[in-house]
């Protein structure tokens, strides 16, 4: 074996290393895989589909008023839900239909037969949302554990939009 066939080698290795290390910052701060578990964001989304999480997005732009996010939970729980309030924001929910700071807001995404209790975000303890915090819900109303029960979420708590569905692949979708 002569110096240039250690040199190859060599070559060859750092260039697998390299190849390795951007898919592991990519895993690690780009993108991920999220599964969906239960049926809190139907007919969005069903139990076990399987998400691509865009970790990037909010480096780079605002959180907006209908992102499905991806959120931290209690440490090791992940939930997916869809963002309803910004910060600064009064948010309710009188007869069936979002207010927002006072206004009628249109939910598309929801389907008809979906229904919201009255809600105000004083029954949680808040006259408007602070800043760098979130009201997050799932689109399946009634089935969701969402900012109703848990709270405001922190923009730290938020992980990522969800914007594509890769699995099962008969429903393979990218969404907004």
């Amino acid at each position: 074996m002569d110096f240039r066939d250690i040199k190859e080698f060599f070559l060859d290795a750092f260039k697998y290393l390299v190849f390795f290390g951007c898919i592991l910052f990519i895993v690690v701060y780009c993108f991920s895989l999220q599964q969906v578990l239960g049926e809190s964001m139907y007919p969005t989304f069903y139990d076990n589909d399987i998400l691509i999480l865009n970790k990037l997005k909010y480096r780079f732009s605002d959180i907006e008023r209908g992102d499905v996010v991806a959120l931290r939970f209690e440490d090791t729980n992940y939930l997916i839900k869809r963002v309803i309030g910004l910060p600064g924001e009064v948010v309710e929910f009188k007869d069936n239909q979002l207010y927002i700071n006072g206004k009628v807001v249109e939910e598309d995404y929801l389907g008809d037969d979906v229904v919201t209790e009255d809600f105000q975000l004083s029954q949680i303890g808040y006259e408007k949302i602070p800043e760098g915090m979130y009201f997050v819900l799932g689109d399946n109303r009634e089935h969701s554990s969402d900012s109703r029960e848990l709270g405001l979420v922190t923009e730290r708590d938020i992980l990522g939009e969800t914007s594509i569905r890769i699995f099962p692949f008969n429903r393979i979708k990218i969404f907004k």
